[in-house]
C-alpha cells in the first residue's frame, strides 16, 4: 500500500471543495425553506464524475477507483453531511450492486443514470421488527406470478425511497428457507403501483435529503428486474453491505475531521484566566486524541479501499473500519461539545447538526455491537470474516 499523496486524489478532494462553494452552500438553504429535492444538485455531482469513479468507463465511470470513493465520501461529509447519503445511494449499495451482480442488460440499463444522477437510487433492506436481523426478522414476501413479482410488506429507514427512480429491494421468496429464501429484486417505484414511502421526521437532520417507512401493497416488479437467481438475495445484501461500509467509514470520518477544526479553531481563540484555553494540558488531551484517532480512521478507510482497488476480500477491513470510525467520530463530537461548553447548544456553532448525523451513522451499516461480533467471530476464529468468494465485476468487462 502506498502511502504517498496520489496528486489525482488531492485535486478530487479539492475539486469537492469547490463544488461546495459554488453548487451546495449558496443553495441548499432555499430548497430546505421550500422543502424541495435538491435533485438538481445531485444531478451535477454525477456530471462532476463524484459517484462514477469505481465503474468502468462502459457505464460512464472515470475508473479512478475506491480510495477516490473514500475522498468523495470524506470531503462532502466534512463540508455537508446530508449530501454523504448520495455516496451509497448513487453510486455503492445501490449501483454498484446492480454493477457487480446484474445481467448485462441490467448493468447498461439502469448503472449510467444511477452514477450520472439521472436517477435517484435506494436500498431497501431493514425492515420495522428488525434492523441489524435483516434475514430472520424479514416479513415481505414476494410472489411469482407470470411475468411479474408482486411484493407485499413493508421497510424502515430507507433513504431517498420518496424520490427513488431505480433501488434496490429484497424480498422473500421461499419464506421457509431462512437466508436462503430471500431474494434481491431492482424496482421502479414510479413506474408501479403499490409502493409508498413516507418520510420520517428526524430532529437534526435534513428536511429535503430524508429516510422513509415504505409500505408495499401488490407492488409489481418484471421478473427481468430479480437481481441474481431467486435465493441469491443475501448474498447480494452482504456483499453491498461491504462497500456501504467504505462510504460510511469514511462519511464518519469527514464528521470527525469537520468536529476537530471546530474544536481546535475555538481552542485558539476562546481565552479563560487570560490564555486560549488550547494552553491547557485538558483540551490538549482531548485534541490530541482526535487528531491520532481520526487520522487512524482515515488509514482503516483507506485500506478497505485499497484492498477493493486491488480485487482482495475487503468484509473484515470494511467491519473494522465502519466500528472504528463510527467511535472515533462519536469521541470527537463529544469531545468538541466539551471544549465549546454551553455555547455547543448554540444554532450559531454547527456541533448538534455534525453529531445528529454521527449518530445516524454509528448505526447505519451494522451497528457496534453487529461489528463486534463479526470481528470478534473472526479473530477467534468462528467464522472468518473474508470466507465468502468475491462478487465483483472486472471494469469494463461484460456482465454474465
Amino acid at each position: 500500500m502506498d502511502f504517498s499523496v496520489r496528486e489525482e486524489l488531492e485535486a478530487l478532494r479539492a475539486s469537492v471543495r469547490r463544488f461546495y462553494e459554488t453548487e451546495i452552500k449558496p443553495k441548499i438553504a432555499d430548497y430546505e425553506s421550500r422543502r424541495i429535492f435538491p435533485r438538481d444538485i445531485i444531478e451535477k455531482m454525477g456530471a462532476a464524475g463524484f459517484f462514477g469513479a469505481a465503474f468502468g468507463e462502459d457505464v460512464g465511470g472515470s475508473n479512478i477507483g475506491f480510495e477516490a470513493v473514500a475522498v468523495i465520501s470524506e470531503e462532502i461529509s466534512r463540508l455537508r453531511p446530508e449530501f454523504g447519503y448520495t455516496m451509497n445511494m448513487q453510486a455503492m449499495t445501490c449501483p454498484m450492486t446492480i454493477y457487480n451482480w446484474g445481467t448485462e442488460e441490467q448493468v447498461q440499463r439502469f448503472v449510467p443514470d444511477l452514477i450520472a444522477g439521472r436517477a435517484i437510487g435506494m436500498f431497501a433492506l431493514t425492515e420495522p421488527g428488525g434492523g441489524s436481523d435483516a434475514a430472520g426478522s424479514m416479513q415481505t414476501r414476494a410472489e411469482r406470478r407470470g411475468d411479474r413479482y408482486i411484493l407485499n410488506g413493508s421497510k424502515m429507514w430507507i433513504t431517498f425511497s420518496d424520490q427513488c427512480d431505480t433501488g434496490l429491494l429484497f424480498a422473500k421468496t421461499d419464506p421457509n428457507a431462512g437466508h436462503r429464501g430471500i431474494t434481491a429484486f431492482i424496482v421502479e417505484p414510479k413506474r408501479f403501483k403499490g409502493f409508498t414511502a413516507t418520510p420520517i421526521e428526524m430532529r437534526g437532520l435534513s428536511p429535503v435529503l430524508r429516510t422513509c417507512a415504505v409500505s408495499l401493497e401488490d407492488f409489481e416488479v418484471p421478473v427481468e428486474n430479480r437481481l441474481g437467481a431467486e435465493g441469491d438475495g443475501f448474498k447480494v445484501a452482504m456483499s453491498a453491505l461491504d462497500f456501504g461500509r467504505l462510504t460510511v467509514s469514511a462519511r464518519l470520518t469527514g464528521l470527525a475531521q469537520a468536529c476537530f477544526e471546530l474544536a481546535t479553531d475555538y481552542a485558539k481563540t476562546r481565552v479563560v484566566g487570560g490564555q486560549p484555553i488550547g494552553r491547557y494540558q485538558m483540551v490538549q488531551h482531548q485534541i490530541a486524541d482526535m487528531a491520532v484517532e481520526i487520522e487512524a480512521a482515515r488509514l482503516l478507510t483507506a485500506k478497505t479501499a485499497w484492498l477493493m482497488d486491488t480485487n482482495q476480500p475487503a468484509r473484515r477491513a470494511a467491519s473494522y473500519s465502519k466500528y472504528f470510525a463510527g467511535n472515533v467520530a462519536k469521541k470527537a463530537a463529544l469531545a468538541t461539545a466539551e471544549i465549546y461548553g454551553g455555547y455547543a447548544l448554540a444554532d450559531e456553532y454547527p456541533i448538534s447538526y455534525y453529531t445528529a448525523y454521527i449518530n445516524m451513522l454509528h448505526v447505519g451499516e451494522g451497528s457496534p455491537n453487529v461489528q463486534r461480533i463479526l470481528i470478534a467471530e473472526d479473530a477467534l476464529g468462528y467464522k472468518d470474516a473474508n470466507r465468502h468468494p468475491i462478487k465483483r465485476r472486472s471494469l469494463n468487462q461484460k456482465a454474465a
